[in-house]
């Protein structure tokens, strides 16, 4: 059943630790969230393994 699960991720901008809400009904996303400290856009990359686990991976735009 699809839920929203909390994941801790740094900015790669400002470095600070930050928690974003994932939307784990997809097995693959890709999306853009500004930081909540600096502003920034950090591009976000999920995966959601067969056993429900999410793994976030966070990037800044230029990479």
């Amino acid at each position: 059943m699809p839920e929203i699960t909390e994941a801790p991720i740094a900015c790669p901008y400002c470095g600070e630790s930050i928690s974003v809400l994932v939307d784990d009904s997809l097995t693959q996303q890709s999306y853009v969230e500004d930081c909540q400290v600096c502003c920034r856009p950090i591009v976000m990359d999920v995966a959601v393994d067969l056993d429900g686990d999410v793994t976030v991976s966070a990037r800044s735009e230029d990479e």
